[in-house]
């Protein structure tokens, strides 16, 4: 039997007549789709970019958080932070209200937690009274003022030449096992005392070095001014992605409330790649290397965040020293330019250095800070202004030295001296050394005192000369410290101290 076209008319309109649309709430979705941690969610049409979801938990018990990154027309793209494999379409998502944030205190110093601030050192729960938003707007210019402070870190060479700054942003960068990490331990430890509190953020990193910071830390007295924030290699995208702004708001805490804070992110390139993989499913357009196009203001809003706050904002700060990992010494890669550009310098490390025994494997010429003298004292100034020209031409000098057969008599001299300030500059792992025992030492040096001890020797006069000098002439260290300059009379009593112990050195 035909049906003819107006009987189907005529269904069609009873059937919408009677058809009783369900109310939607704004606040509601349901999953379209969902794999590798990401969620597509029609409705949640009053979501907020970077608010919390929430998901029902595996068998229905308790709820999974979910990070909302892609607002599009029709639909919200999510990143799930914790288990997923029991989500499915249809499933019900709320909005929470709350901005992606992290517990934030004093309560955090001397643990190790996660991105979301839950702990994970089996030291029981952390309770705290406030909590921080992730993503903030960096401090404005007129609310900041000059970097001038010195943060020392207790390694020679980078205190002597590329100084950092109370509020700067220091890039470290060089090839895997070049000595980043110990760079930025050394640093940890050397705040002990200072009231600098320090976070650690590990991105990426295996559980067992994560492990193995805390127990150094621990074993040199530096966890009690520490905070570790981990997202390991086994955790998901979104809390790798996550990490270093959550360790960013707990070290902004301390910034805000008049204190020094120095935090570092180890390392960003794993952060840049996790955030790549996020944006990759959620169907962004890959720009050059894959990586989306907003992955340099990733990074630029992240380490913007680090300021020296104005005396009327109350004088905190935050310092910032990123870690990026290049691969055969290639500092032009993508994100390695990157971060270079929003830092205010770079420590680089280089492996033929580090093979030749020279640790810190610091390459002086391409290594800088923007910041320069200012986060310098006047001692240091005075026994070290022109240590880094020297090294750096010593080790353009050595390159074409080995070419020549002949070398005039100052050529030799700056070599030779070149040589002995190099070793002088040799430090062991996890031994920071007091900014008065650097300036003493580093004066021996730059002033020609090592020049006829033979450079084996160099390593060994050092540890003999400062024992020397605690013992018999601990005034002349505590003064430059004091004074914070080498005044006439101090460098008289130094002289004198030095002729003194090489007598006994050369006897």
């Amino acid at each position: 039997m035909a049906i003819r076209s107006d009987e189907i008319g005529e269904i069609l309109k009873q059937r919408i007549k009677s058809f009783e649309a369900p109310v939607v709430d704004a606040n509601e979705g349901v999953i379209t789709s969902v794999s590798d941690g990401i969620a597509r969610v029609y409705g949640l049409e009053q979501a907020l970019a970077g608010e919390l979801l929430d998901f029902p938990g595996p068998g229905g018990r308790g709820t999974v958080l979910g990070l909302a990154l892609d607002l599009r027309e029709d639909s919200v793209g999510v990143v799930i932070m914790g288990p997923f494999e029991h989500l499915q379409e249809g499933d019900t998502v709320r909005t929470t209200g709350r901005i992606a944030e992290v517990p934030v205190g004093d309560e955090l110093v001397g643990r190790v937690v996660s991105p979301v601030g839950e702990p994970l050192d089996d030291r029981g729960p952390i309770e705290t009274a406030q909590t921080l938003p992730v993503e903030r707007v960096a401090p404005g210019v007129t609310l900041r003022q000059n970097v001038d402070t010195p943060l020392q870190t207790g390694i020679k060479a980078i205190d002597a030449m590329i100084p950092i700054g109370r509020g700067q942003r220091e890039l470290i960068i060089g090839d895997r096992q070049t000595g980043k990490t110990a760079l930025a331990i050394d640093t940890i430890i050397n705040q002990k005392g200072t009231g600098v509190v320090c976070i650690y953020v590990a991105v990426g990193q295996s559980a067992s070095k994560v492990a193995q910071v805390q127990a150094t830390l621990e074993q040199y007295g530096a966890m009690e001014h520490t905070i570790i924030v981990a997202a390991t290699g086994s955790d998901p995208a979104p809390l790798l992605y996550l990490a270093p702004f959550a360790g960013c708001a707990m070290g902004e805490y301390f910034m805000q409330k008049g204190g020094h804070a120095c935090i570092i992110y180890d390392d960003l390139s794993k952060h840049a790649d996790a955030y790549r993989q996020l944006s990759l499913l959620l169907r962004r357009p890959p720009s050059r290397e894959a990586y989306p196009g907003d992955v340099f203001y990733l990074h630029s809003r992240l380490l913007e965040r680090a300021a020296r706050m104005s005396d009327e904002q109350g004088g905190g700060t935050l310092t910032a020293l990123p870690i990026i990992e290049t691969k055969a010494n290639d500092v032009s890669a993508y994100i390695p330019t990157n971060v270079i550009s929003i830092t205010d310098g770079q420590i680089y490390l280089e492996t033929d250095l580090f093979n030749a025994g020279i640790r810190p494997a610091i390459n002086v010429g391409l290594s800088v800070s923007r910041v320069g003298g200012d986060a310098q004292t006047r001692a240091m100034k005075q026994v070290a202004g022109q240590l880094r020209l020297d090294l750096a031409q010593y080790r353009e000098l050595a390159a074409f030295a080995q070419f020549a057969s002949d070398l005039d008599r100052r050529t030799r001299e700056r070599l030779e001296r070149g040589q002995r300030m190099t070793e002088l500059l040799k430090q062991p792992q996890y031994e920071p050394v007091p900014l008065g025992k650097q300036i003493v030492s580093l004066f021996t040096g730059t002033r020609g005192y090592l020049d006829d001890a033979a450079i084996d020797r160099v390593g060994e006069f050092e540890h003999s000369f400062l024992r020397y000098m605690d013992h018999d002439h601990p005034e002349i260290e505590k003064d430059v410290v004091e004074q914070g300059k080498i005044t006439d009379e101090t460098e008289r009593d130094l002289r004198a101290a030095i002729d003194s112990f090489k007598k006994d050195w050369a006897g």
